[in-house]
């Protein structure tokens, strides 16, 4: 079961991998205001969600505790990110607030999950 639970770790950090490259990618544009949500970063929001959801059932069958408060804040942060990355996807540039929200809810995302114990 821990090779399991690491196989799908490693899946979950290449998922945050592509979303927060997609949106660094894209930085220079964001202050020309021609940014854009790339492929990249739907793909790895689901990436996260689908592999986030596994890890949370892989744990608990595995016996350990999870916190559901902190789980239940990720994934609120990963709905929000999802929401405006679906619904802006196939626009030609994005308003910079809704790109920098993005950016800053991922990067939050990462802090909440390190930090928070």
């Amino acid at each position: 079961m821990d090779v399991l639970i690491h196989v799908f770790v490693a899946l979950h950090i290449i998922g945050i991998a592509s979303l927060l490259g997609g949106f660094l990618t894209q930085m220079k544009a964001m202050g020309a205001g021609g940014a854009r949500f790339v492929p990249a970063m739907l793909h790895g929001a689901l990436t996260m969600l689908v592999t986030g959801v596994a890890l949370v059932g892989l744990d608990q069958a595995d016996g350990h505790s999870v916190n559901n408060i902190k789980i239940g804040v990720k994934l609120l942060v990963l709905i929000v990110i999802l929401a405006l990355v679906h619904v802006k996807r196939d626009e030609e540039t994005v308003d910079r607030g809704a790109f920098a929200a993005v950016g800053g809810l991922t990067v939050a995302n990462v802090f909440i999950a390190t930090l928070w114990t």
